[in-house]
């Protein structure tokens, strides 16, 4: 059995962004239409008790907070958190474990190049290494994830590379073959394939969806170009290392052929139309078979 929670839907921002007055922000700030998001992160658990989380947005403790799968019960402190799992060094998937610096023992993995920019952030130093190890993933390698004392949990991690860049702070620095990962979680029966960023879908990401029970992918933009004609950002998705979910050599065109896996949005910016609640693009991809994720949405995936 595999458990999974949606803690955070939205991309970098969330939705409403702060300083957002379009249309689809002020939907979500008066809830007319759309709902609130925030930024993008999951748990998932064998058991239903001890979690590992996967990205470590900015609002984690708000999502910590209104997920009672994770508050700790019995001693004075503690916490079901038993890891977080990074895919990236972006800003929208670290800076939460900023709010775990508690001395509270967790275990922080993530690819090389992920773990170096850690390394190089002096604020990141708040989580003591002693206290708060950090693991680096291999790519192509399953790796069991264990509980804190070291007990298996029933899952098994492989990390693998998909195409993306560096984040914008380290873009001067040139982007490594481990920037973006994708994420494969098995009981040994059902897998979760976590993918929230990607700017290309290549056969081996299309093969990996076909084998998969529950998939993730990549939703923040719906068009290429839609910052750009919305007046909002001189950005493409391409720009920002992001694949666009209707353009050629999106997600919907991709894996149209996968009928194995639930297919779910995640990560969908604020200026992604599928956020509205009644808007023909949220139509059009439900009809292609895709979930658009909510903060609290809860998956179960129990063995046949």
């Amino acid at each position: 059995m595999i458990d999974v929670i949606v803690l955070g839907s939205a991309a970098g921002g969330g939705f409403p962004q702060w300083n957002s007055a379009a249309p689809g922000c002020v939907a979500a700030r008066t809830r007319q239409g759309a709902r609130p998001r925030t930024q993008a992160s999951i748990a998932v658990s064998a058991d239903g008790e001890h979690w590992f989380v996967l990205n470590a947005s900015p609002d984690l403790r708000q999502q910590i907070i209104e997920t009672p799968a994770l508050h700790h019960q019995g001693s004075l402190r503690g916490t079901p958190i038993q890891s977080v799992i990074l895919t990236c060094g972006e800003i929208d998937a670290i800076t939460g474990l900023l709010t775990l610096r508690e001395r509270e023992p967790f275990t922080v993995m993530g690819s090389e190049s992920t773990l170096d920019q850690l390394a190089a952030n002096p604020i990141f130093g708040a989580l003591d290494p002693a206290i708060v190890p950090r693991v680096a993933l291999k790519l192509d390698t399953p790796t069991a994830l264990n509980l804190k004392d070291g007990t298996p949990s029933g899952l098994t991690l492989t990390a693998f590379a998909v195409p993306g860049k560096a984040p914008l702070y380290a873009e001067s620095e040139g982007s490594r073959p481990d920037e973006t990962l994708g994420v494969s979680i098995t009981d040994g029966t059902q897998t979760v394939l976590f993918i929230p960023g990607c700017a290309h879908i290549t056969p081996d990401i299309i093969e990996r969806a076909s084998q998969a029970d529950l998939l993730f992918f990549d939703g923040t933009l719906w068009r290429d170009d839609e910052m750009i004609r919305a007046g909002l950002s001189p950005k493409t998705g391409q720009r920002m290392g992001h694949v666009s979910v209707r353009d050629s050599g999106g997600p919907v065109e991709c894996f149209a052929s996968c009928s194995k896996p639930r297919k779910v949005l995640i990560h969908i910016n604020n200026s992604n139309p599928v956020l509205m609640e009644d808007s023909p693009e949220r139509k059009d991809v439900e009809n292609a078979g895709w979930t658009v994720s909510e903060d609290g949405m809860t998956f179960r995936l129990e063995t046949p």
